[in-house]
């Protein structure tokens, strides 16, 4: 069972998570009903939600304690540094596939999702 730090800090990602897979639902949305424009914007706001997540989660994770902490927060900087090179270069497609490895199926979880559930075997 996860320490209550670690507790809080899965309730956190959950609640990126959930907000990760709104915006990419009305992103589809925007994309049918308004266009390429209107689905670029929906991606550049998931990827500024995922490149903010080392600072946004710092506070929870400064506070695991030993090698968990120290891989929980390497964890965080390779989802922020990822969005954030999404950002950089502008790419949709970049901003589209981050979460989801190369061998996503529909239905299997996103990478957040499936650090989820690892950190609660922790």
């Amino acid at each position: 069972m996860p320490d209550q730090t670690v507790l809080e800090l899965i309730e956190y990602l959950e609640k990126v998570n959930a907000e990760v897979k709104r915006i990419e639902a009305e992103g589809e949305a925007m994309l049918a009903s308004s266009g390429q424009d209107a689905f670029r914007a929906k991606l550049e706001e998931k990827a500024k939600l995922l490149a903010g997540l080392a600072e946004n989660s710092w506070e929870l994770v400064e506070r695991v304690e030993g090698d968990l902490g120290d891989e929980i927060a390497q964890r965080m900087e390779r989802f922020s540094m990822s969005a954030s090179t999404a950002l950089r270069i502008g790419s949709v497609f970049f901003m589209t596939a981050l979460l989801y490895p190369e061998d996503y199926k529909p239905g299997d979880p996103n990478d957040l999702e499936a650090y989820i559930g690892e950190l609660r075997g922790a």
